[in-house]
């Protein structure tokens, strides 16, 4: 007679299969709801340290929820802030009598009707990375013994969250040490890119509703359009710095550089093993699309309208954007009137109208960035 047996099932061996980020999470969340079923949700913030800006990422909920797209600086949530410095979880067992003290995230949330919240932080190598929520309908859930469950699964997710994160950024390490090998300079200044990816979210978060854009895809957003003009790599120094006009060979020769783009997005994917990540069609979209025209006109493929992906409309409002209100060898940076009002010319004919409008009534957040990112006199 045998001791083996093969009748128990894991509960969570949905994670074993290629699935999105959202997807782990909406199975870790009905795995926990078997044994707490007053869970219901699980949510993930994201910290920005260079703008001090917490986001929501992901959540597992099944329907829209007033909760996504959020941002604010962490310095503006004080209970947050509290939770970071002490470094531990916190325990919200009634959100009624803790929201009367507190506004902004806590408050929508109890519009909600979340009644209980625990709070914890999670860390990537020492560093903190954002906050998990795990949200209840009824008060007075969160028991010693419910919260040492919690903190297994807590940690899970953020493992999780921390790999999908440290993947994206693999690939930006690759781009840059890409860029240092082959000695690519350009005109574009070092802050160009802080800028423009910042736009291109902005971007993303105004037509989110429009187009039902999640939080992963606006944040994804912010770090693949930094890898637009990743195919420059290819392009010879006489033409890439060249002061003057470009001939009509060397602008040929210039344009190769969004499909040269693509082809190193997919060797860098292939590489890395990479093709299962979530999103590396928005990272290859926005390399080979982001000079494609809304009329036609543009390059590789002369696509039109909505042919372009939505990504590839986004990083090139952002992209045009950031080269007028920028000083460069060949003119003065414009004014962001003027700007808004070429960006205007260009919408329905070079541009995309809906992102050319979302990047003009976001002005303040414009402002914020030009502001953090300022140019110095060493570029």
């Amino acid at each position: 007679m045998t001791n083996t047996s093969f009748a128990h099932k894991d509960i969570l061996d949905s994670l074993n299969k290629n699935l999105t980020l959202k997807e782990k999470l909406v199975c870790t969340h009905k795995a926990i709801e078997q044994f707490f079923p007053f869970m219901v949700r699980i949510a993930v913030t994201i910290y920005d340290p260079a703008t001090n800006l917490l986001k929501s990422y992901v959540d597992s909920s099944d329907h829209p929820s007033p909760w996504q797209h959020c941002e604010a600086h962490l310095e503006d949530l004080p209970s947050l802030k509290e939770v970071l410095a002490k470094g531990r979880p916190r325990v919200i067992n009634n959100m009624v009598t803790f929201e009367n003290n507190e506004s902004g995230h806590f408050k929508r949330i109890g519009r909600e009707g979340y009644a209980a919240s625990y709070t914890m932080p999670f860390f990537d190598n020492g560093v903190f990375s954002g906050f998990i929520f795990f949200n209840s309908h009824k008060a007075d859930v969160f028991a010693d013994e419910v919260l040492h469950e919690l903190d297994i699964i807590g940690h899970m997710v953020s493992l999780l969250v921390i790999n999908e994160m440290e993947a994206v950024n693999a690939l930006t390490a690759a781009v840059k040490t890409t860029e240092h090998i082959t000695h690519v300079r350009d005109t574009e200044t070092g802050c160009h890119l802080d800028r423009m990816s910042r736009y291109s979210r902005i971007i993303a978060v105004r037509l989110a509703c429009k187009y039902n854009l999640d939080d992963a895809y606006i944040e994804h957003i912010l770090s693949f359009s930094t890898l637009h003009d990743i195919g420059k790599v290819g392009i010879p120094d006489s033409i890439l710095l060249k002061p003057g006009k470009l001939t009509r060979e060397e602008t040929e020769t210039m344009r190769t550089h969004a499909r040269r783009g693509r082809e190193i997005i997919d060797d860098l994917i292939s590489n890395f093993g990479l093709d299962h990540f979530d999103y590396v069609s928005v990272l290859r979209n926005i390399a080979e699309y982001h000079h494609e025209a809304i009329n036609g006109s543009g390059y590789p493929e002369g696509r039109k309208g909505v042919q372009i992906p939505l990504e590839s409309r986004i990083v090139a409002v952002a992209d045009v954007f950031d080269a007028l209100t920028s000083d460069r060898s060949y003119k003065k940076a414009w004014s962001n009137d003027e700007a808004f009002a070429m960006l205007k010319k260009m919408a329905g004919e070079k541009l995309d109208i809906d992102c050319v409008d979302a990047i003009i009534n976001s002005r303040k957040e414009v402002e914020e960035i030009q502001g953090k990112f300022k140019e110095d006199k060493f570029g």
